[in-house]
């Protein structure tokens, strides 16, 4: 009966999630055809549904200098702003909707100098606001060092301030009881997985000293992204620079953790002939750069892919506008999405598996297991 009650939320919040999506959907393709409408009259009506669709997905994935929650027939952009902080012979620092701020392609003056957001990247231009572009297409005028507080840097903080104040919580409910209590109850099973499943079996007597951190790369990764399943264009894993420093993190804890057995069997493998020792060298080396590599390119290509699918569907049924799309591409949506919530859950795991895998390697004794056989 628990279960079913549990399981009649779920499907309720997963309705709402997708009633939210074609909601911002429909209202973004209405004001965007409605605010270009003399700019696009060459274009058909498929085509004008198309274009607006990709832009909507595009602004969907990616990071933004403002929260934008839905947009509405009008084409306003419904949401709040956020800090703008660039350095440019001197730091200078404004909302995104104040005077000075980046709205939405303007041109914007500060102390004497022009700069542009384009593709939410800021790019130094003239009065004119013209972007010289090179031949392979991207902008080639001068960036300064953008320190804003964007979207994903906002989620960011908000999700790692949630999870210190909740696991400083469960740490103090243990000092007062082992028994589980309050929040402990739900996470507990979550961290003796982590640690019974995870640590142990790919670290081994030593998967204490890494428990921290692969208890905290868990919880963040899995936070993060059931936040992207929220249909306010939350994308922080979808987000290459946000899973390279995961991988990074992963790779210098592996390198400055590991033992002279590891580093031996990659620069002179014991028990190999020379000529394959130097032909293994450089392979060697270059694998303890792929390593972390994977682990950036999985987390970010499934959580954008997953993303990028769930908004095409829906954006076909107004591509195709008839009966058929407008009940097989609804419940398609609704299966994919429910996928996404198991990617969650299994892209959080599967970095954390590999991550626990890669440091194991890195500080197994071969030559203590080798005496030990004998």
């Amino acid at each position: 009966m628990h279960n079913e009650k549990n399981l009649s939320m779920f499907k309720k919040f997963a309705v709402l999630f997708y009633s939210i999506f074609v909601l911002n959907l429909v209202s973004a393709q209405h004001g965007e055809a409605t605010a270009e409408a003399g700019a696009t009259t060459e274009l058909s009506e498929k085509d004008k549904v198309k274009k607006d669709i990709k832009e909507h997905i595009d602004h969907h994935i990616l990071d933004a200098h403002d929260f934008t929650l839905m947009v509405d027939k009008e084409g306003h952009h419904i949401g709040f702003p956020l800090p703008v902080i660039f350095y440019d012979n001197g730091f200078h620092a404004f909302m995104s909707n104040s005077k000075e701020g980046f709205m939405h392609g303007e041109v914007t003056e500060v102390d004497g100098s022009y700069y542009k957001l384009h593709h939410e990247k800021i790019f130094k231009t003239d009065a004119s606001g013209e972007l010289k572009h090179g031949e392979d297409g991207f902008p080639t005028n001068e960036m300064p060092l953008d320190l804003s507080i964007t979207k994903s840097v906002l989620v960011l903080l908000l999700g790692s301030v949630f999870l210190l104040v909740l696991f400083t919580g469960v740490a103090k409910s243990y000092k007062k009881s082992q028994v589980p209590t309050g929040a402990a109850r739900f996470l507990e099973p979550l961290i003796i997985f982590v640690r019974d499943e995870v640590a142990i079996p790919n670290i081994g007597h030593k998967y204490k000293r890494f428990m921290g951190y692969l208890l905290t790369v868990f919880f963040f990764i899995l936070f993060l992204n059931v936040l992207g399943l929220m249909p306010f264009g939350i994308n922080v894993t979808g987000n290459i620079t946000m899973t390279f420093f995961l991988a990074i993190l992963t790779y210098l804890i592996t390198t400055f953790s590991a033992n002279k057995d590891y580093w031996k069997h990659i620069f002179w493998m014991p028990g190999v002939p020379v000529p394959m020792k130097l032909i293994m060298l450089p392979i060697e080396l270059l694998g303890t750069i792929t390593k972390p590599f994977a682990l950036m390119i999985r987390l970010f290509a499934n959580m954008t892919a997953g993303h990028i699918v769930v908004m095409s569907l829906i954006g076909l049924i107004y591509v195709f506008k008839n009966v058929a799309a407008g009940i097989a591409f609804p419940f398609l949506t609704l299966v994919i999405y429910l996928l996404e919530v198991l990617v969650a859950f299994l892209q959080a795991y599967i970095f954390t598996m590999l991550s626990a895998l890669f440091i194991g390697m890195a500080v197994q004794e071969h030559e203590h297991e080798h005496h030990a056989a004998h």
